[in-house]
């Protein structure tokens, strides 16, 4: 099938060398929000140093405002010393603002940005000696506890996609950053069902062909089966893959919580090292992979075996926990696993299919 060419910069990104990738990602990439960040942390820290609050000599009176201001600036400046440190401090607020906003763009919360500006800026003001506020000072000093906490309250879940993230040396990092149109215990229940209809398929040797997929799936290939819009659930995939039902040879797409289709045609694998014992669907698995960012778990119908295809790369014998594990990172669930699995490659063949 014809592949379409990915855009400049995701060849930058993922073919570029070392120093190409690395000038995208500082200058190029997000380049309108690093800005932003420039702009709001130089302003916080300006504000900040001018105040007293850090590292000057603080404001008596409203009356020498502008020169203890100017002044404070000027002592941050006033050796070469002190200019490295002023560059690093400035550098490393800038550093923290953005990846606030890049926190809050990722879950559609870049609204908040302003208010994180307007209460940064009151509590530089609260707490520097220019007005001399002993409670509300004292409150805004915990200010970035405070802030911590609120968005540890309204960003459980995302906070441990982040730091899941963050912790994954191998696979897509985009895996975290999708959103699916039900809650996180919605999805574990959805791993439970997929886990426990593969594993029941395979004990009764059922052939099943099953594709997760965490982007968008090219219409062209979902208009080739059924459309279906159902929960996933075990009985309503072992109904599907029942050698008496009309949909049973093709592949089911799952996106989130929801079957999208049943029955759909995937493109083969043209790759010559696939073992000869393996048939249609492991091909086409592989195939499905080699194209687009999904997992396709296959169930050979003359022995059992479970397989999983991801990433053009064909791994066999899976049980229930290598499957569950593999399903949760693919959905984000959990930090993908550096260390390779001993898989059990027993000598048997799957046969034809």
């Amino acid at each position: 099938m014809y592949k379409m060419k990915q855009p400049i910069k995701k060849d930058i990104e993922k073919n570029g060398n070392a120093f190409g990738r690395f000038v995208y990602a500082v200058f190029v990439k997000d380049i309108g929000y690093k800005l932003l960040a420039l702009a709001i942390g130089a302003f916080i820290w300006l504000i900040t140093v001018g105040l007293g609050v850090a590292g000057g000599k603080g404001i008596d009176n409203a009356s020498e405002f502008f020169s203890s201001f100017i002044g404070n600036l000027k002592e941050e400046f006033s050796s070469a010393g002190k200019v490295i440190v002023s560059i690093c401090d400035i550098f490393l607020l800038v550093c923290l603002v953005y990846f606030i906003i890049y926190f809050l763009k990722k879950n559609n919360a870049l609204p908040i940005i302003k208010f994180f500006v307007i209460i940064a800026f009151v509590g530089i003001v609260l707490t520097s000696s220019l007005f001399d506020f002993p409670v509300m000072g004292s409150m805004f000093s915990y200010g970035v506890l405070f802030i911590f906490i609120a968005v540890l309250i309204m960003f459980p879940q995302e906070l441990r996609r982040t730091m899941w993230k963050l912790a994954s040396k191998t696979g897509s990092t985009d895996t975290f950053n999708v959103k699916y149109d039900c809650t996180e215990e919605e999805l574990r229940e959805t791993v439970s069902e997929i886990v426990k209809a593969v594993l029941s398929m395979s004990k009764d040797n059922v052939g099943a062909l099953i594709v997760i997929t965490t982007q968008s799936v090219p219409q062209h290939i979902l208009e080739t089966g059924t459309e279906l819009g159902a929960k996933v659930s075990q009985p309503l995939l072992e109904c599907v893959f029942n050698t008496g039902a009309d949909l049973h040879d093709g592949a089911v797409f799952i996106h989130g919580d929801k079957i999208l289709a049943a029955g759909c045609f995937l493109p083969l694998s043209q790759n010559q090292s696939l073992p000869k014992e393996l048939g249609t669907r492991h091909r086409a698995a592989l195939g499905l992979s080699e194209q687009y960012n999904v997992l396709t778990i296959v169930v050979s119908e003359e022995t059992g075996v479970i397989s999983v295809a991801c990433d053009g790369r064909l791994e066999r014998y899976y049980d229930a926990e290598m499957l569950t594990d593999i399903i949760e990172q693919t959905y984000g669930l959990k930090a993908n696993r550096t260390a390779k699995k001993k898989w059990r490659m027993k000598k048997r063949g799957d046969g034809n299919e």
